[in-house]
């Protein structure tokens, strides 16, 4: 093999290497679980997450974490109200992941069923994912002790449903 065949095939070899890694790369971290970044005890993360969700939730969803009046009740064009985030709602008994996620792309398919009809609009274009988890974490400050011990307790939340 001649030193430039030798080269171009090196050359190839690698690239073709790069593109393979970089893609499984990619396809590593659109896929990878998101984890449990929202810290109910990070005080600075608390903090940020209440100026957020004064900022881009409370419309919605109630300055004190109420939600609308009659949350559970379909409204005229078969949508539901948006729901509290406070311990008499039930945004406690899903994982951080998920809530992660609806918070960053609305509730849509597969996060919600075909025909499902929300309100709750997509805050990725709009939110970067530090934010979302800090607001996550003040929603998560506010429960009572007794649902964060229980949410910590692994194969718990499945229970709860």
């Amino acid at each position: 093999m001649s030193h430039w065949r030798r080269w171009t095939f090196t050359s190839l070899l690698l690239a073709t290497a790069i593109v393979i890694l970089a893609g499984g790369a990619g396809w590593m971290l659109r896929n990878r679980p998101l984890g449990d970044r929202a810290d109910a005890d990070n005080t600075q993360q608390i903090a940020r997450g209440a100026a957020v969700y004064q900022q881009h939730c409370a419309s919605c969803h109630g300055a004190n974490l109420e939600g609308q009046a009659n949350w559970r009740v379909r409204e005229a064009d078969g949508r539901l109200p948006a729901p509290p985030h406070d311990e008499t709602g039930h945004t406690w008994r899903h994982p951080d992941e998920q809530l992660f996620r609806i918070t960053e792309a609305g509730l849509v398919p597969p996060l919600a069923p075909e025909s499902y009809q929300s309100d709750m609009p997509a805050f990725g274009s709009v939110l970067t994912a530090e934010k979302i988890w800090a607001v996550l974490a003040f929603i998560k400050s506010k429960w009572p002790d007794e649902i964060r011990i229980r949410r910590s307790r692994p194969g718990q939340k499945e229970k709860w449903r």
